[in-house]
């Protein structure tokens, strides 16, 4: 992975709504380079097919964006969690170009929801922002659990007070670790029940795409502290759990 893209975790922001920045457009030379730079990601599966398409109308989002980036995947175990990974690297990536990012998850193609026998998966909308200072000035600002809420263990916490800032559907939040000194463990968990307007399907479908933003964030961490490390990424045994360990990561 790509470590430079750390510094972008404490610019970006999720433009909501995309008023008030700017009228420069994304040239077409930038969309090919999205595209490019997609294909060099690191996926937390390699085995997983991805592909991207960017587009201005095939979506159901009206947030003021100039385009969606649609995500599509083969359905196999860990789709969603490597979607996420793969797609945070992305949002990152565009916020180093001064494009602004929403994940829109209730957001839906209009024509195609497969491609290549691909199925959509999630969207991000994208707008260039005329300036930087229209991005996040302060992420310690913004509303996150507490530290003790997602962090058990003295250790780490440096990394920890970083990794709980990861952007999540309907700002479930649904990540929780066990640290050691030796061994980083990763579970999703959440609440019984629905979260906010969103049934029990959807939440479990969300959260798993948040887990692979949130193990970006966190090898993002772990490569700026220079701590080495081995990962192993878990199926989940059930998915409606309230607690799934889904993965562990040996430091060095």
């Amino acid at each position: 992975m790509n470590k430079d893209l750390y510094e972008m975790i404490f610019k970006r922001k999720s433009f909501h709504l995309f008023r008030n920045v700017g009228n420069e457009i994304i040239t077409e030379d930038e969309l090919k380079d999205i595209e490019n730079a997609f294909n060099t990601f690191e996926p937390l599966d390699p085995s997983i097919k991805v592909r991207i398409k960017i587009t201005k109308d095939d979506t159901t989002c009206k947030r003021g964006q100039e385009y969606c980036i649609l995500m599509y995947s083969e359905t196999k175990e860990n789709y969603l969690q490597n979607i996420g990974y793969l797609g945070e690297q992305l949002d990152l990536y565009l916020v180093s170009k001064g494009i602004g990012t929403l994940w829109f998850g209730i957001g839906k193609p209009k024509k195609e929801k497969t491609i290549d026998n691909l199925t959509y998966v999630i969207m991000i909308a994208i707008k260039k922002i005329d300036s930087p200072d229209k991005f996040r000035q302060d992420m310690f600002k913004s509303k996150r659990k507490d530290l003790k809420d997602i962090w058990e263990g003295e250790n780490y916490t440096d990394i920890a007070n970083i990794v709980r800032f990861t952007p999540s559907a309907c700002n479930s939040q649904p990540w929780f670790v066990e640290s050691s000194k030796e061994e980083l463990r990763i579970y999703r968990r959440r609440k019984p029940g629905r979260v906010g307007i969103m049934p029990l399907n959807a939440v479990r479908y969300y959260n798993q795409i948040d887990i692979g933003i949130f193990l970006c964030f966190l090898e993002l961490c772990l490569l700026k502290n220079n701590i080495e490390y081995t990962k192993e990424v878990l199926e989940e045994t059930d998915h409606d759990a309230l607690n799934n360990l889904t993965a562990v990561y040996k430091l060095k």
